[in-house]
């Protein structure tokens, strides 16, 4: 497998350093995904972690032109139905999700269950999220997924706080709270390295994989 990564950033750093772990051969690193040769695209994986803005100027080309693709950017949930389609129109297995961290998805499924579990019985939730300055959307993807979770199982939309203080890789807290007691389920990653390590786990699944999927689901 060979890969291509699109924002060379402090992520794109991290996920070369997984990508050799993982035995992954690394094409290119580019900055403007666009100008990648489109026959070397079709050979290779590529893994997206770049803006909101960079990702809806480029999704249509990693569609067209890649082997498959694995989008950790968020930020773009109001036109996911359309990027969605253009995967699919094109035929280019796509793996996404609002966080790649293994131990997030955990806590997705944990928030999932219990909060199926609460329901009826007079529960209230709220999310608190607190991340780096640098983190351009808020609140993050993660927290937003996490909201939707709960709402769908516990049908209450919790209020999401957002926080964004000095390097803070980042943490979610998912509190349920009732007259009789409260519950409370955080997960703090202490680097970006988890994020890393799932996105090159994604990466490896779409060997042989046909079809749009959101990471959660692949690994619960």
């Amino acid at each position: 497998m060979k890969a291509i990564i699109s924002g060379y950033g402090k992520m794109g750093h991290i996920i070369e350093k997984k990508l050799a772990e993982h035995g992954v051969e690394l094409a290119l690193a580019s900055e403007d995904i666009q100008a990648v040769d489109p026959a070397l695209a079709k050979e290779c994986v590529c893994i997206d972690f770049t803006t909101p803005a960079a990702f809806r100027a480029n999704y249509k080309f990693i569609a067209a032109n890649f082997k498959a693709a694995v989008i950790g950017t968020t930020g773009w949930n109001d036109i996911q139905a359309e990027v969605v389609g253009e995967f699919a129109k094109c035929g280019t297995p796509m793996v996404f999700a609002s966080n790649f961290s293994i131990g997030v998805n955990a806590l997705f499924a944990a928030v999932e269950r219990t909060a199926r579990v609460l329901k009826g019985h007079g529960y209230e939730p709220h999310i608190t999220e607190t991340h780096h300055i640098h983190k351009l959307d808020a609140p993050s993807g993660t927290a937003k997924s996490l909201g939707l979770l709960v709402q769908k199982e516990l049908g209450a939309e919790p209020e999401i706080d957002s926080i964004r203080e000095g390097e803070v890789p980042g943490i979610h807290t998912v509190e349920f709270r009732s007259g009789d007691d409260r519950l409370e389920f955080t997960h703090e990653a202490f680097s970006r390295e988890g994020l890393a390590e799932g996105a090159v786990a994604a990466a490896l699944l779409t060997e042989n994989m046909q079809g749009v999927h959101e990471f959660k689901d692949l690994i619960l």
